[in-house]
């Protein structure tokens, strides 16, 4: 389960600037959303992710805090087990329940996706499709799916769901080859939140007993 929200924590992130391929309603709106968030020196968002896969009888979730200094590539992810954690060149992976914390280079996950940037998933990598609105209560939802270029990617589709007034990404949803379904739906969002530059390391000295495992 880490590895695989790691995974996916760290693989949300691209769309096609390549204009044959993309849709220009869908365009028109991410391009509205990446300005507001591009204006944003650090965002603080919490959220749900949840994965479901009705073969496999998997239905789990659990509650997340993602603190995200985008200009910097750096971020935090911290949930009840886990902590993932980059100043831009070094991540720390730490594992609460076995008081061990994984050190890797922050370039090495270049090619996955970068939770620094996953309030601007969009751009490069995919063709995207405007697919309607959708009205929950009193909000209304733009629908984009996008669609990888590397069909070598584990999952066929990312569905964005953006709420139309506020021009921010409500949920994520990840469709995976092997059947499984992952949604990121942001809960609540800042970015008036001023995150103190400790946010985004992990200092050893503070957890004591910790084992530090360098896979560099």
């Amino acid at each position: 389960m880490r590895k695989l929200l790691s995974s996916i924590l760290l693989t949300i992130v691209l769309y096609s600037s390549v204009c044959a391929q993309t849709d220009p309603k869908a365009k028109a709106i991410l391009a509205e959303v990446s300005k507001k968030y591009r204006s944003y020196k650090t965002i603080k968002s919490n959220f749900t992710f949840a994965v479901a896969n009705k073969q496999a009888n998997v239905n789990e979730s659990q509650k997340g805090i993602l603190y995200v200094n985008a200009a910097a590539n750096k971020y935090k992810v911290s949930m009840s087990d886990k902590d993932l954690i980059s100043d831009g060149k070094t991540q720390w992976t730490y594992l609460k329940n076995d008081k061990e914390v994984q050190v890797s280079d922050a370039a090495s996950n270049d090619d996955a996706l970068n939770p620094a940037r996953v309030f601007t998933m969009y751009e490069k990598g995919f063709k995207y499709l405007y697919i309607g609105e959708r009205k929950v209560g009193a909000k209304v939802y733009q629908m984009i799916d996008l669609s990888p270029l590397d069909t070598k990617k584990p999952y066929f589709k990312i569905r964005l769901s953006i709420d139309k007034a506020a021009k921010q990404i409500a949920s994520v949803l990840i469709f995976d080859k092997n059947g499984s379904n992952y949604t990121y739906n942001i809960t609540a969002f800042s970015a008036a939140t001023a995150v103190p530059e400790s946010t985004f390391a992990f200092d050893a000295k503070k957890y004591p007993g910790v084992e530090v495992v360098d896979l560099r």
